[in-house]
């Protein structure tokens, strides 16, 4: 049996890659290289640290927490922009 045959599971599978996907792309935006880099680096290894991650709660947690992070690194590079 698939992990990811039941439709919440499913979804909560698509939640994941969406994040994984903006957390890069808004890692590009980090003007210096080095910096850059690491938070690529940061970035691959918390969700792969977590990829085998079963407990409906704790991923709902780690969503909430990788989409805080987000916004605080979203914010960061605005006001460096600006």
């Amino acid at each position: 049996v698939s992990p990811f045959s039941s439709p919440p599971q499913f979804l909560r599978r698509q939640q994941v890659l969406q994040l994984y996907r903006r957390i890069l792309r808004a890692i590009r935006e980090v003007p210096a290289q080095a910096d850059r880099r690491y938070l690529q680096e940061w970035a691959r290894e918390e969700f792969r640290r977590n990829k085998d991650a079963t407990e409906e709660d704790a991923i709902r947690m780690m969503i909430t927490q990788g989409n805080m992070q987000l916004q605080e690194l979203q914010r960061t590079l605005k006001l460096a922009k600006s």
